[in-house]
């Protein structure tokens, strides 16, 4: 199944219902992140109850939408409900190859002016709600969904700009590798990845990885030598890890 697709209040009424049974990660605190992210978070997951932004940055500094889906595989492979908001563009085919289970991801691409509305009612049943931010959200409406995040221990993640999150990650630096010489094919992209916050997330952090790398998001060392030649073209999920010094 390719995703929920979600249209209409009593589509949505259905979904919240269902995603609200008991489930396997129903009782954690703390959603798992894959390991290679759990240095970003302050809890080391997506803590119930906490809002985590992910700032879409300069056009040319894209990478958002990787690392929105970095940070649902985990959670979705544990059990976690997953609903995306407000992306059109997101990608079911892409959001299955990260990990994500389609069977317990809720797409709802065009929440139209009831949008507030919407993501109340996702917040009250599904464990995680994705939403890209609308230009003319206030301040009041956005402290309103993280207050009920808070109560309802839903992990809210707003797509753009959200002044007062508890930790905001934004992809500062990004280039592809697998082409050289002009030929060959895109295999996998190294990011850096900047977290800030309140709290314990108030000290900055960044780490550098693969998005995608290997069947896995992979920490870049720091120590990590000049650019080294895999010694095949093609990609291999068992071959070692193309290091790839500062730029």
């Amino acid at each position: 199944m390719a995703g929920r697709m979600v249209v209409g209040s009593a589509a949505l009424a259905g979904l919240v219902r269902l995603a609200s049974a008991p489930d396997p990660a129903g009782g954690h605190r703390v959603l798992p992140v894959a390991p290679e992210l759990t240095g970003l978070l302050p809890s080391r997951g997506l803590r119930r109850g906490s809002t985590i932004a992910v700032a879409t940055g300069q056009p040319r500094r894209n990478g958002g939408t990787s690392l929105v889906l970095a940070l649902l595989a985990e959670a979705s492979r544990a059990g976690s409900w997953c609903a995306v908001v407000g992306v059109p563009t997101f990608g079911a085919g892409a959001a299955a190859e990260s990990g994500i289970a389609l069977d317990r991801l809720a797409l709802v691409p065009h929440p139209g002016p009831e949008w507030a509305t919407v993501i109340a009612a996702l917040i009250d049943g599904v464990d995680v709600v994705v939403t890209a931010v609308p230009t003319a959200v206030s301040a009041s409406v956005a402290n309103r969904l993280a207050a009920r995040a808070r109560q309802r221990g839903s992990v809210l993640v707003p797509y753009g700009r959200w002044d007062g999150a508890d930790v905001t990650l934004q992809v500062v630096r990004g280039a592809w590798e697998g082409l050289g010489q002009g030929r060959g094919r895109l295999r996998r992209r190294e990011v850096t990845v900047s977290a800030r916050g309140r709290g314990a997330a108030a000290r900055p952090k960044e780490i550098k990885v693969w998005l995608p790398g290997d069947g896995l998001t992979r920490v870049i060392p720091r120590s990590a030598p000049a650019a080294v030649a895999p010694a095949s073209p093609g990609p291999s999920r068992r071959g070692a890890l193309t290091l790839v010094g500062p730029r």
